[in-house]
């Protein structure tokens, strides 16, 4: 009698689990990292921070946690889903931590506004990417290239503005940049995503590949969020 081999192909239900792994994963990290922002403006510890690092911590935050996501993306075939998964709730803690911040900065209202906004901004755009039949790929390369020179810019004015000497105007400019980059790209991950799902099955490889979608979607959304802020948030 002969032997056959049996292939196992996605089905929709690998698909959906995938998808609701994805949305479910980046759900919990915004979650997270509105808690502990709140618990971190209202408790003042993070006030306490910065003044036991001599206004260093918030530098020390951004190093930890662009350690900690290019440590998870760079070693995703190697890790755990477990592994993954700590080191995206650890990345999503440390950003509550650096955006409790901004209730110091900017009036309640105009935070809650500029979330909601961004979250109506947020949704359609992954809608789009989900449902679009048009190849985001080639939109997504030219995102990526602009977002690599928001990333130039920002850090040039920045280090303009240590010597007395930066841009408000080129501040604002970046940021309207920002918002039309970050909102292109929900759209772009949205659509990896769908196309991930597709080819999606209950292995270790795809649940975490599940969590740098996640991941990504993640940075989109908060991204837009703080640019909006930076716009058209009230200052105190």
């Amino acid at each position: 009698m002969e032997s056959q081999n049996v292939i196992f192909a996605p089905t929709a239900t690998d698909a959906k689990k995938f998808l609701t792994r994805t949305y479910l994963w980046m759900g919990l990290a915004l979650l997270v990292s509105a808690a502990v922002a709140f618990f971190g403006a209202s408790s003042g510890l993070i006030l306490s921070f910065l003044v036991k690092t001599s206004g260093m911590g918030i530098f020390i935050l951004c190093i930890a946690e662009l350690v900690l996501v290019f440590g998870l993306t760079s070693s995703i075939r190697k890790i755990s889903v477990g592994t993954a998964s700590i080191m995206f709730v650890v990345y999503s803690a440390l950003n509550g931590l650096t955006f409790s911040t901004i209730f110091f900065v900017y009036e309640l209202n105009s935070i809650a506004i500029c979330f909601v906004s961004s979250s109506l901004l947020f949704f359609a755009m992954a809608l789009y990417g989900a449902r679009t039949k048009s190849d985001l790929t080639s939109a997504g390369r030219y995102l990526t290239m602009a977002l690599m020179g928001i990333l130039i810019a920002s850090l040039v004015n920045g280090l303009l503005y240590l010597f007395g000497a930066g841009s408000s105007m080129l501040d604002w400019l970046i940021s309207i940049v920002a918002v039309v980059v970050f909102t292109g790209l929900t759209a772009y991950d949205s659509q990896k995503i769908m196309a991930a799902a597709r080819k999606a099955d209950s292995s270790d490889a795809y649940k975490k590949i599940a969590v740098i979608g996640a991941l990504e979607l993640y940075l989109d959304f908060i991204n837009i969020f703080l640019y909006l802020l930076k716009l058209f948030g009230k200052r105190k």
